[in-house]
């Protein structure tokens, strides 16, 4: 089965790990979104902090914007051709979440000897921040506490604000 057409189905299925990660699906896209999240904003600077290929480059910003994780906007350099600048959508800062417990898990499973050069850290103080699990109302709950479960006949989940 091709790669497009496991992509379709999962875009159709009820599970939204696997509708997500049919868009999300190869590094790429989260070190794109990693670049984003530090400020980079045209072709080129994603080109060159990534070193990625010009054509896999257009192929996953096109799927990020189709997807609304990013948007294209034109921007015109003096003495230059219109281009196209990329910015986050806010459904795309919200994966910022996503990367911070990506971020955890490789900190703690993937050890390095080079110490990490990208930290998040809260805007005013500039403390680490984590990445957890709180309930509806609001208290922190331990990993060991969460498990998934499989519902049989799932009622509509409402969006959280």
């Amino acid at each position: 089965m091709t790669r497009s057409i496991v992509a379709a189905r999962s875009m159709d299925s009820s599970c939204p790990i696997a509708r997500s990660v049919s868009v999300l699906s190869d590094p790429w896209s989260f070190l794109l979104l990693r670049e984003a999240l530090l400020g980079r904003r045209t072709f080129a600077q994603f080109r060159d902090a990534l070193g990625i290929a010009t054509d896999v480059l257009s192929a996953r910003l096109a799927t990020l914007v189709e997807h609304g994780i990013m948007e294209r906007t034109p921007y015109r350099e003096p003495g230059q051709r219109t281009r196209d600048a990329y910015t986050l959508t806010p459904a795309g800062e919200e994966l910022k979440t996503v990367l911070v417990a990506l971020q955890e898990w490789g900190t703690q499973h993937m050890p390095s000897e080079k110490p990490s050069r990208v930290r998040a850290l809260t805007r005013a103080s500039r403390q680490p921040v984590h990445v957890g699990f709180i309930d509806d109302d609001g208290r922190k709950i331990a990993q060991d506490a969460v498990e998934f479960v499989r519902i049989e006949n799932p009622s509509p989940v409402e969006r959280r604000p």
